[in-house]
């Protein structure tokens, strides 16, 4: 039986609760819990019926009886505690060993999972495998190395060596040097001379490194806390983008547009999405806005003939009911989603609209999504992007379901909200916004060259004197990745792809016609601050510099860098989600095991290395919206709002091609090596603090290295049976 790795999940009521049903219609059901333990600690009284207490001396008062209980209950409270947590010991050790057993890493591609053909320009080419194992073959060279050290270290230790020590004066080191080369005292030669090389060779570069990392560490968390005091000062004035019309706050209150409805075209680009893709159809064919001022385009880039197949059945049965919809699909699938934007945005039909509103396959907007932002383009000329924010329907499934939510929260909360409020730029999200039609293309239209064409668009908007609108207060439901799998390939598409878009604009931004503020903006603070720099301290302080200061201890990192700034900086990362503050320990730690990932696609993108084109779409669940859920519960079976009743045939083909495929494809967890280098390369360095009694340091890559133990056994999220 697999081990229970959800104690993080929604909060269950545990225990035996007692109910007992009264006959009396007028009582209702009474839920008594388990005694406590001042239940044992009884008064007596002198007799039943006068009620009288007796004397002080005994009023409350514990016989040995009395004792008795309250210790047995206690010593029952411990055992049970000390059980679940060796069942949870055996537990991991189990899935551990299944994990060793299986033997799948991350290294294993799977055409179901992964595109191994990536884009580059117009053609197409497989990525070098090489390049893929050279970042592993670093950290398992670092590993083998903390190893041997660790060793030389333990043995000097017992020796009663001191050599060792941070700062070892001139006189030390000409002695060290003196010392003749013995048959007895190899090791002890050995020793002293390492002790030389990493004193007078390794510390002054690799302290210079550190410091270099803390200075970029500071300036991240001086941006961090600048982002944060904006958003206070935005909460604080209750600033928020206003209509410019005659009665903007009667207008928003009753969720009027005043009778503003222009043409508006949304776009749906889907790719073998078949378990979100009614719900989305549904979501937009319910859009309030006249039918004849709207119109729904379904982008299907699917290569499966069964998901094309439902799609295209779908789109025909609103059709039926009225909806004003047309299916398309590529035959030649270049682009991915620029190319499928691109395609569609050269119909003859769209110049008959004004704006084009975007929605991933599992967004659900609401039916007045459109009412809501449509109307900031009215008086605005110059406005060219009304972004929502994304709400989740999965945020509580699972650990790492909950630490997306609060890295996402404080992306919508502050970055892109203060970034709206202050200087009217910000990166589109790639869907939950609309567009001015007038503006993609003076910006160019969508592009190919990346793989954040979102982010691309916006730049050149933005450089084209463009203006965008951020609305905290609208929300659009969608889907977290409950998988590492699917949440590792999508960080490395949201890391690497700026990168590539940085190499590209640079050039544009320097001689855009704008002032030096927007393109310090652009690229001190947008690009180098938070798309390279980030990453790159994040791994290379936590991840390689702390460990390799334990086996050279003459650099040093003080504690304020290792603990209270990264705390500081977590508390204020956790604050736009509140809910979350259990889970702020975890989430410092995850973040420093996320660099990883981060790093590598920084890398990829930066160099222009294979896997930095690698487009690869993320798995849906299907989860149903909220309102959906009170559906499932009625007695009588009824169908979710909008979504047609089932052909029986189309469920029977669409069963028999599923099994098909989980005959020929299991689900399953991986390992992933990097992180699983990483982590003994983590708790090797733990080790070696011990040796200098190193309190903060030892916590802090003992609880780290658990971390990558834990995220390389793929054990945080979803768990497959």
């Amino acid at each position: 039986m697999a081990p229970s790795f959800h104690w993080w999940e929604k909060e269950k009521h545990k225990g035996t609760p007692v109910v007992v049903k009264m006959e009396n219609p007028n009582w209702s059901m009474v839920e008594l819990e388990g005694p406590s333990e001042d239940d044992f600690l009884i008064t007596t009284t002198d007799s039943p019926v006068s009620g009288r207490p007796k004397d002080k001396g005994h009023r409350g008062g514990k016989n040995a009886r009395q004792l008795t209980w309250v210790l047995l209950l206690k010593a029952h409270r411990a055992a049970g505690c000390l059980t679940s947590i060796g069942t949870a010991m055996f537990g991991l050790a189990a899935a551990i060993r299944r994990r060793v057993a299986s033997g799948r890493t991350d290294s294993e591609n799977d055409n179901d999972d992964i595109q191994n053909d990536v884009v580059v320009g117009g053609g197409r080419e497989k990525e070098n495998p090489t390049v893929r194992t050279r970042f592993y073959f670093c950290i398992k060279l670092f590993l083998w190395l903390s190893v041997l050290l660790l060793g030389f270290e333990v043995v000097a230790y017992y020796k009663g060596w001191h050599i060792g020590a941070p700062h070892i004066h001139f006189d030390q080191l000409q002695s060290l040097w003196a010392r003749p080369l013995g048959v007895k005292g190899v090791f002890e030669w050995i020793y002293s001379r390492w002790v030389l090389v990493r004193v007078e060779y390794l510390a002054p570069p690799l302290q210079f490194l550190a410091n270099a990392c803390i200075v970029l560490f500071l300036i991240q968390s001086v941006d961090r806390l600048v982002l944060c005091l904006g958003c206070f000062w935005i909460r604080f004035k209750k600033i928020k983008p206003v209509l410019k019309q005659d009665d903007p706050v009667k207008d928003l209150e009753s969720g009027e547009s005043n009778g503003y409805f222009p043409m508006v075209l949304v776009q749906i680009p889907m790719c073998n999405e078949k378990e979100v893709y009614q719900q989305s159809i549904a979501a937009v064919c319910n859009l309030d806005w006249p039918k004849s001022k709207i119109l729904v385009q379904i982008l299907d880039d699917s290569d499966d003939p069964t998901t094309q197949f439902l799609i295209k059945e779908e789109v025909h049965k609103w059709q039926q009911e009225g909806a004003h919809i047309v299916y398309r699909h590529r035959v030649i699938r270049d682009g991915y989603k620029a190319g499928n934007l691109k395609s569609a945005m050269n119909c003859s039909y769209v110049k008959d609209y004004e704006f084009v509103a975007i929605f991933d396959a599992d967004f659900q907007p609401t039916p007045d999504f459109l009412k809501r932002t449509v109307p900031h383009f009215k008086g605005n000329e110059d406005l060219g992007l009304v972004q929502a924010r994304w709400s989740f329907v999965n945020k509580d499934e699972n650990l790492l379901t909950r630490l997306q939510n609060i890295n996402l929260a404080f992306h919508f909360e502050v970055e892109q909200q203060v970034n709206g409020v202050f200087i009217n730029f910000f990166g589109f999200n790639g869907t939950a916004g609309v567009w001015r039609i007038k503006a993609l293309e003076d910006a160019g239209g969508w592009l190919e060259r990346t793989t954040v064409e979102d982010m691309d668009i916006a730049v050149r908007a933005h450089l084209k004197g463009w203006k965008f609108i951020f609305l905290n207060d609208v929300e659009c439901q969608c889907e977290l990745p409950e998988s590492y799998e699917a949440y590792r390939k999508q960080q490395h598409r949201w890391h690497s792809g700026p990168m590539q878009l940085f190499r590209l604009c640079l050039p544009d931004v320097i001689r855009a016609k704008i002032s030096f503020w927007k393109k310090f903006n652009l690229i001190f603070l947008f690009f180098l601050l938070r798309k390279l720099i980030l990453p790159f301290y994040s791994f290379t302080l936590f991840c390689i510099i702390l460990p390799m200061t334990m086996f050279i201890p003459e650099a040093e990192l003080p504690a304020w860098v290792v603990c209270y700034i990264p705390a500081t900086m977590s508390f204020l990362n956790i604050l736009p989600a509140p809910k979350s503050f259990p889970f702020i320990v975890p989430y410092l730690l995850f973040e420093n095991t996320m660099s990883v990932t981060k790093f590598n696609a920084m890398i990829s993108g930066l160099f222009q290395l294979g896997s930095a084109y690698e487009w690869v779409v993320t798995k849906k669940s299907g989860r149903s919206s909220e309102g959906d859920l009170v559906s499932l519960v009625e007695k009588e079976p009824k169908y979710q709002r909008g979504v047609s009743v089932p052909n029986l045939e189309e469920m029977k083909e669409e069963i028999r091609q599923q099994e098909k495929a989980s005959r020929k494809k299991k689900k399953h967890n991986r390992i992933y090596t990097k992180e699983l280098a990483l982590a003994f390369l983590l708790l090797t360095a733990s080790a070696r603090s011990l040796l200098s009694a190193q309190g903060i340091h030892f916590y802090f890559l003992l609880f780290q290295g658990v971390s990558f133990l834990l995220v390389g056994l793929d054990l945080i999220g979803e768990q497959v049976e």
